[in-house]
């Protein structure tokens, strides 16, 4: 799943555009219709010709409501830069760009717009050449420009291609098991109550699962779900979602918070990052600014500490800690933008190194100025998880081998990360304090928690698909699974296969025996006319208990599927390819068998046929089925007991 966020100068036409995508205005209050401007953010979503539904999200862009726009950009995958043709570029333009540049949007397409107004085929010429030089060396360097018409429909069709492409080079967002929604809208719904929306990052949310509000640490519960405007039980990352939460009032959650599941998440007043200060911001930054600082979809006032410099220069670069003036929930690597206070206005933004520093730094220390340079260029323990992403799970002697890293060094990243949940030890305990066993270290298949949740989503899907194909199955063959999961895990054997299986089944999601694998609420229930057509046939069993009906028999009157389900529930057992008893019946007749030979000494095939009234067909298949057991062994004419 994708969300694309609009950007440009107001009045150039993003919402109109919108509307002509999608069919959906996003323009809600009666303000925004009456100035036909955008107040507050919009929500539409757009089908792409593969079939995915991507979510829109419209800012405004007037200067008065660039907040706004900040609260509804953060979570965006791709932008829409959009221009009209007939003006070209304007001021908000270049700010949203360079906000779109300092949270560094993974691509994006800029759409001409008022195509319709635009009479002289050289203006637009030179329009094009002022938008490509004013986009060079930003994130949108490289995006097409196409233009379009939102009353006309022309160019709407190459748009949406253009849009599909850049879509599909960027890559989904990640589940690590630590859902955050960063609330951009709250309200109520009358007999549902308190509804939030945003775009879920970091994990899923499910339906009845327990969340919490922060900063504030209120605990809620999700009672339902919706994405472009379809319930749904469960909400992936990247995905625009509405979560009705019950627990909290409206008044309780506000623009800004973050919703997300207890126990990991703090919030904090003190912010390690790396700044870039805008190269157009007018003037010097010095230490101790007051700004306004907005992550997520929150605003807070704060001070900007410079720790290297006096001041920053603009278009530089530098190392802060910043001051909040109240809690903010975030994780490193988020992007975050600050404004000046007056005149307002977008002078820089940059990534949050650390999220929690322990304390307020004395400046210009150079252990402190190493800390964060070494944070910025990546930690043993994103290396490791970099590389673990591209193949897993993973032996960690073939990590170790491929890391330009010492090899105690990784294993310690391993470690630390497998202490706080971030990698699974695939053979480890479920529950936590997992430790790399040494000297089986190398031998150890790890994976992500990202990767792990990937794997069991596989597995399941293939488990249900099996399960609907061939719902009187108890389950799915163990060969055949692991052949599907190999389409998707790489070098998948047998030891591999088995320790995946294994943990799945501790956490209660599959069960499996010798050679099934099922999900675990998977059970196998017939029909009435089903449950008759069995009793029918094992009727006839009962009353010719040694010479049953034959295979093909069984088939015609039951089915295919409905025979080989009392094979597996073991209401049947198939003793030859032609032949099958039932159970209780075959046990009776072993014990017969052995009770002649032990009186006898020894049987012939003749013997058998007499003590069951039987034909030879029936027995001679029997005595080889009890060979097969080991409860039986041939001499000459003859079968003995075999020795134990």
């Amino acid at each position: 799943m994708h969300v694309v966020g609009t950007a440009g100068h107001v009045d150039h036409g993003k919402s109109t555009l919108v509307e002509a995508l999608t069919g959906i205005d996003p323009d809600r209050l009666r303000e925004e219709k009456e100035r036909q401007m955008t107040i507050v953010l919009g929500f539409a979503w757009l089908t792409m010709p593969d079939g995915e539904l991507v979510g829109i999200v419209d800012v405004p862009g007037h200067q008065d409501f660039i907040r706004n726009m900040l609260s509804g950009v953060g979570g965006i995958d791709a932008a829409l830069l959009v221009i009209a043709a007939d003006q070209g570029v304007m001021p908000q333009t270049s700010e949203h760009l360079a906000i779109l540049d300092l949270l560094q949007v993974q691509g994006g397409v800029i759409a001409l717009t008022k195509l319709d107004l635009v009479e002289d085929p050289e203006w637009l010429e030179l329009v094009e050449a002022d938008v490509a030089e004013q986009v060079e060396g930003t994130v949108l360097a490289d995006a097409p420009i196409v233009p379009v018409s939102a009353y006309t429909g022309e160019g709407l069709d190459a748009l949406v291609a253009a849009l599909a492409a850049c879509l599909r080079e960027i890559p989904p967002r990640s589940d690590v098991g630590r859902p955050r929604l960063a609330v951009d809208r709250v309200f109520t719904i009358a007999g549902f109550g308190t509804v939030v929306t945003g775009t879920l990052t970091g994990g899923s949310l499910r339906i009845g699962q327990e969340v919490e509000t922060l900063p504030s640490g209120r605990p809620a519960r999700v009672r339902g779900l919706q994405t472009h405007g379809s319930k749904i039980d469960e909400a992936m990352p990247g995905s625009r979602v509405a979560i009705n939460l019950t627990g909290v009032s409206k008044d309780e959650v506000s623009t800004g918070d973050v919703i997300t599941v207890p126990g990991w998440l703090r919030p904090t007043m003190l912010i390690d990052a790396q700044l870039h200060y805008l190269a157009d911001a007018g003037r010097p930054l010095r230490h101790n600014t007051q700004v306004d600082f907005f992550c997520g979809a929150a605003e807070i006032p704060a001070r900007v500490r410079l720790l290297g410099a006096d001041t920053l220069a603009p278009g530089e670069s530098g190392w802060v800690q910043i001051r909040l003036s109240r809690p903010a929930a975030v994780v490193r690597g988020d992007r975050f933008i600050i404004r000046r206070l007056s005149p307002s206005a977008t002078i820089g933004g940059g990534m949050i190194l650390d999220p929690a520093p322990r304390r307020r730094y004395r400046r210009f220390r150079p252990e402190v100025i190493e800390r964060l340079q070494t944070l910025a260029h990546g930690s043993p323990e994103e290396i490791v998880l970099q590389a673990l992403a591209l193949r897993e799970p993973r032996e960690v002697r073939a990590l170790v081998s491929e890391l330009s890293l010492p090899r105690q060094g990784t294993i310690d990243a391993l470690q630390s990360m497998v202490d706080d949940g971030r990698v699974l030890i695939v053979d480890g305990a479920v529950e936590e304090g997992t430790r790399l066993d040494r000297p089986a270290m190398d031998t150890q298949y790890v994976v992500s928690t990202s990767g792990w949740r990937q794997t069991q989503r596989w597995m399941y899907e293939a488990l249900a698909a099996y399960h609907r194909s061939y719902p009187l199955r108890r389950g799915m063959p163990r060969e055949e699974l692991r052949s599907r999961l190999q389409e998707h895990v790489r070098e998948l054997g047998g030891r591999l296969f088995a320790q995946i299986v294994a943990r799945t089944v501790a956490e209660g999601l599959v069960e499996e025996d010798e050679a099934f694998v099922w999900a675990a609420e998977h059970q196998v229930q017939l029909t009435p006319e089903q449950q008759a057509m069995v009793e029918d046939l094992l009727r006839t069993f009962r009353a010719t208990p040694y010479t049953t009906p034959s295979v093909p028999e069984c088939v015609e009157r039951l089915g295919e599927e409905l025979f080989y389900a009392l094979l597996e529930n073991g209401t049947l057992v198939r003793i030859s390819p032609e032949i099958v008893y039932l159970a209780e019946t075959l046990r009776e007749m072993r014990e017969r068998v052995v009770d002649l030979i032990r009186a006898e000494g020894s049987v012939t095939v003749a013997q058998v046929r007499d003590l069951f009234g039987a034909s030879r067909k029936y027995i001679v298949a029997l005595m080889e089925y009890l060979d097969q057991e080991r409860v039986t062994r041939r001499v000459g004419d003859v079968r003995v007991l075999r020795d134990r």
